[in-house]
């Protein structure tokens, strides 16, 4: 079944085509998705680059692209792909370095759309989210009405554009969104889920990824149609039990998992790819402390404290290991965490390895209304934890480089020598 078959909001009413009285009566679940979020945000202040393809990630670094615009996608660059190979099959792409700060500014105005729609509000990332609107009919109209309603706002406030999928469960609610995209709106009707899953590649089901795919082409299954005319035995013998009665559920559309209002977060972290690999533990340990630093001001922003520290180290040759440790009390301090975390370094046994990679996350989050400190014999009652927080109220007001620990300001003066 063709999209202009199910709905015709978003780009196919550009083209003339109008919603055809589809049934959302039994579709009280939207999944809302930012297009091309990071790069839409930067578009809002490059608009000469409209309508060209943009890149969001580091121009230099061997990092990962971070988002892309559809000018972009069509050579076949998509996130999470190596900048590298972006750059290679892309190269007349405008590069812009991330504005995480920005991000965050829209993605919370966004979520206060949603929230004002509804209390049931499950966000998956900064950039899309799941809304269970049962509840909002009487007052703001249909499911495909308050669709249409927050995409409108989200284009006025914000200046991007989204798509969003409507139906009776979470799993079709997002197929349908990416099926939108971009800047769509698609209700799929209950008494339709099976026309429109069957004919979609299998590799649509959540839950099958590469090798899963691999296995399931192998025994003549590349629709979710053919996946569903398998018996259950079969997929249960052929790829276990829990994962074949799971696909055999979502190849009919059966999905009953309800939207849950905002999950918090269990932990925050960042990481960093290195231009060229590093075997000088100085130069890893500085970047240790810039990491911990974001992440403590991430955590601090969101009002949480955490008791889990974890680093992350990769190796020249992928390979990667990771090692934690519990706090006594949690944390929400930068310096606490950068302790932590060279000294979870140090015990890897990697300070002479060449490493690619090195990340460091805060774990058991909670929030910090709930969270007591402890003073220690001999600490001072103000001390890291409130000049940091007088150093995220200067970053505020002045920008990310207002204030700048004094080792990171040497390292980048080594840098710019060497």
């Amino acid at each position: 079944m063709s999209r202009k078959q199910i709905t015709g909001v978003g780009p196919l009413a550009r083209s003339g085509v109008t919603r055809i009285g589809a049934d959302d009566s039994a579709c009280p679940i939207l999944h809302v998705d930012m297009d091309a979020f990071f790069a839409s945000v930067e578009l809002l202040e490059r608009p000469e680059l409209r309508g060209r393809p943009v890149i969001v990630g580091s121009p230099a670094g061997r990092g990962v692209v971070l988002s892309a615009t559809y000018e972009a996608r069509r050579y076949g660059v998509h996130s999470a792909m190596p900048m590298s190979r972006a750059r290679r099959i892309c190269p007349q792409a405008t590069i812009i370095p991330p504005s995480h700060g920005k991000y965050s500014e829209v993605s919370k105005g966004v979520m206060e759309i949603f929230h004002s729609v509804t209390p049931l509000v499950e966000p998956i990332a900064s950039d899309e989210a799941f809304l269970d609107v049962g509840g909002a009919r009487r007052r703001l109209g249909t499911p495909a009405d308050i669709a249409a309603k927050i995409r409108a706002e989200v284009l006025e406030r914000f200046g991007i554009t989204c798509s969003v999928g409507v139906a009776g469960s979470k799993f079709v609610a997002k197929l349908a969104s990416k099926q939108c995209k971009p800047d769509g709106l698609l209700v799929v009707p209950a008494d339709r889920v099976v026309e429109f899953l069957h004919p979609l590649p299998v590799s649509a089901l959540w839950g099958v990824g590469e090798r899963t795919e691999q296995s399931l082409v192998r025994l003549g299954i590349r629709t979710v149609g053919d996946l569903a005319r398998v018996p259950l035995t079969t997929l249960q013998r052929e790829l276990g039990h829990a994962a074949g009665t799971h696909l055999a559920a979502l190849a009919w559309g059966k999905d009953e998992r309800a939207v849950t209002a905002h999950v918090p977060d269990k932990s925050i972290g960042a990481e960093e790819t290195f231009a060229a690999d590093v075997d000088d533990p100085e130069v890893i340990r500085r970047e240790l402390l810039r990491l911990s630093e974001r992440v403590a001001a991430r955590v601090r922003a969101g009002g949480h404290v955490g008791r889990t520290v974890s680093v992350k180290l990769r190796r020249a040759d992928f390979s990667t290991i990771t090692r934690s440790r519990t706090l006594r009390e949690p944390t929400d301090v930068a310096q606490e965490i950068y302790a932590t975390a060279c000294e979870l370094y140090a015990a890897a046994g990697l300070e002479r390895i060449r490493l690619r990679l090195v990340g460091v996350r805060l774990e058991s989050l909670r929030p910090a209304d709930f969270a007591s400190h402890q003073l220690s014999i001999g600490e001072k009652e103000a001390g890291w934890r409130e000049a940091e927080r007088a150093m995220d109220k200067a970053i505020s007001r002045f920008g990310p480089d207002a204030v700048v620990p004094a080792s990171l300001v040497r390292g980048r003066l080594d840098e710019m020598e060497a």
